[in-house]
């Protein structure tokens, strides 16, 4: 995905709070307004596939919240990420919903699509942030490699391929779907 810094001035995630909905798909990196470019169509359907498998399993188990269009999440080191696809457990979320801004932490489990421009520092870089921040899993979505890599706090990343089968672990227990559905 392509990103340009739009502004000079350093703001704070509050600020960006503020502001974000005029902006477009954009995050917050060290102070500054990161523009991010629209997703390509393959990037999209593969969000949908993921978004719509975790939506359905979340729902009839009563899990959570799943929320999908770069779900805007304050972290602790003062940037706001935004993942492809968020699910954040049900003790989580406040008893009137989701928030109308932010969520003020990192999702349980963040899933990124790996856009075409992206190195593999930088997926590795970003899902680093997110177990960093508080999430329990983050799953790295590659068109590319037709793979999905599973990243957990003091584990080493798995690489599922075509024909594994991706499982929510403890965080989504019960969940499982094969790799290939998620670029189906």
């Amino acid at each position: 995905m392509s990103t340009t810094a739009i502004q000079e001035r350093l703001i704070t995630a509050d600020e960006f709070e503020r502001i974000a909905h005029r902006l477009g798909r954009s995050e917050l990196i060290d102070g500054r307004i990161i523009q991010m470019s629209p997703t390509g169509a393959k990037h999209g359907g593969i969000e949908g596939n993921v978004y719509a498998m975790l939506r359905d399993f979340v729902r009839k188990q009563e899990l959570g919240y799943v929320g999908t269009g770069e779900v805007g999440c304050k972290l602790p080191n003062g940037r706001v990420r935004a993942p492809d696809v968020a699910f954040v457990r049900a003790e989580q979320v406040p008893p009137d919903g989701p928030p109308d801004g932010f969520w003020p932490f990192a999702p349980d489990l963040a899933v990124e699509i790996v856009s075409p421009d992206e190195s593999p520092r930088e997926v590795r870089d970003k899902a680093n942030e997110w177990i960093a921040a508080g999430s329990q899993a983050v799953w790295t979505v590659d068109p590319a490699s037709r793979t999905v890599t599973v990243y957990q706090l003091a584990q080493v990343p798995r690489v599922l391929a075509i024909g594994e089968t991706l499982e929510g672990g403890d965080l989504l227990p019960g969940f499982a779907c094969r790799v290939d559905e998620i670029f189906g």
